[in-house]
Order: structure tokens, then C-alpha cells, then sequence
């Protein structure tokens, strides 16, 4: 996948177009993603241990993949790989051609 942890994507299609955030986790099998603050979702909960109350809880929701793109730069891009002299593979920013680390 083009996209990894941590990395910093904007929406492009869908409810949630324009919003960016942080990828907080990917699902590889399932090409889906959760973004920090994007597609929020309200799930009912039963009370908890944790959660006495119980209720209604906010968070996010996954988004496929193909609905997001890496920002780079403060404008997103699309993701290229490069291949160094030492036979290393390096992914680079379509728009600039800078690495991504």
C-alpha cells in the first residue's frame, strides 16, 4: 500500500472530501484506513469497566484507500518509487520528485 502510519492524507472523494488528518491505522487486507478526526462515526455502547455510563461514543470510521492522497509539501501528490544505485527502493512525491519518508 502507498500508505502507511503516521503519514499526513487528504480525503478527495466521499462525505469527508478536503478534510486532512494523521493516518492512525491501516488494514493492508482490507485496503481500508482510519484517519485522526475524519468520518466520524457514532457507535452505541453497552456500560463497561471502562465506560460505566455506557451511551453513545463518537470515533472514527475507515475509508478506503483509494479515496485518500498523500500530502506533501501542504498539497497532496500521488506516491512513485525510485530505485538507488544500491538497489534500495525509495518512494518519492509525483509532484516534486522529492523522497517521502
Amino acid at each position: 500500500m502507498h500508505i502507511k502510519k503516521g503519514m499526513s492524507v487528504r480525503v478527495i472523494s466521499g462525505n469527508n472530501s478536503g478534510e486532512e488528518g494523521k493516518v492512525l491505522h491501516v488494514f493492508p487486507k482490507k485496503e481500508r484506513i482510519i484517519i485522526e478526526g475524519v468520518n466520524l462515526i457514532k457507535r452505541h455502547t453497552r456500560p463497561s469497566q471502562d465506560n460505566p455510563q455506557g451511551g453513545i461514543v463518537e470515533r472514527e470510521g475507515t475509508l478506503h484507500v483509494s479515496n485518500v492522497m498523500v500530502v506533501h509539501g501542504g498539497k497532496p501528490t500521488r506516491i512513485g518509487y525510485k530505485k538507488l544505485e544500491d538497489g534500495s527502493k525509495v518512494r518519492i512525491s509525483k509532484r516534486t520528485g522529492e523522497e517521502i519518508g
